[in-house]
């Protein structure tokens, strides 16, 4: 099953994977403590906005992960000290689904060691949650928040859990395991 890209998020784990059929040339990388998504040396060169994004980033006590430019309005919200409820809502809000052929939701979420919040904006709802378990929303078909088997140890580990789920076209991965002692990340590209 193709749910293009997802986060996972649970109280001290978060994960996100790219999956991709239009723009599978992709990589993510670490720009000092921000994981980045983007193009691979031998992509085709585009113009599509939504291609290149940050996708991680260290935020309050946690991390906010997400699949496009609202990452980083939501990480500042959380910085200003925001509840996680709010900067999720309030980007999402603000940013709407992406504008493309297809009316891309956005998804994203906010780790801390002991709670996490996951959310989406669709072109027909907005929805942001509290979680307490591990909990999967995606941009296609898993649309809707909803509680997935999901368990790592290690950033490590999740970032190649997440890489290696059943659902289609893998590109990428990155994970954090976020404890009161800091954060860990991961990323995962995959086959070299």
């Amino acid at each position: 099953m193709y749910v293009g890209r997802f986060v996972v998020v649970g109280p001290g784990l978060g994960v996100y994977r790219v999956s991709s059929r239009s723009f599978p040339n992709r990589r993510i990388v670490d720009r000092a403590g921000t994981l980045t998504v983007g193009p691979t040396a031998d992509a085709a060169e585009t113009d599509n906005p939504y291609v290149s994004y940050n996708c991680l980033r260290e935020a309050g006590e946690g991390v906010v992960l997400g699949n496009g430019s609202h990452v980083d309005p939501i990480a500042e919200k959380v910085d200003m000290g925001y509840p996680a409820r709010d900067a999720l809502a309030t980007a999402l809000l603000a940013l709407d689904f992406e504008k493309d052929d297809y009316d891309t939701p956005r998804i994203a979420g906010v780790v801390t060691a002991d709670a996490a919040s996951v959310g989406i904006v669709r072109r027909d709802a907005l929805l942001v949650e509290a979680v307490d378990e591990p909990t999967l929303v995606a941009t296609y078909e898993e649309d809707a928040p909803r509680a997935f088997d999901f368990a790592a140890d290690t950033a490590t580990a999740a970032a190649t859990a997440a890489y290696d789920l059943d659902f289609d076209h893998p590109v990428c991965a990155a994970a954090a395991r976020v404890t009161p002692d800091g954060v860990e990340f991961a990323i995962e590209n995959g086959p070299e």
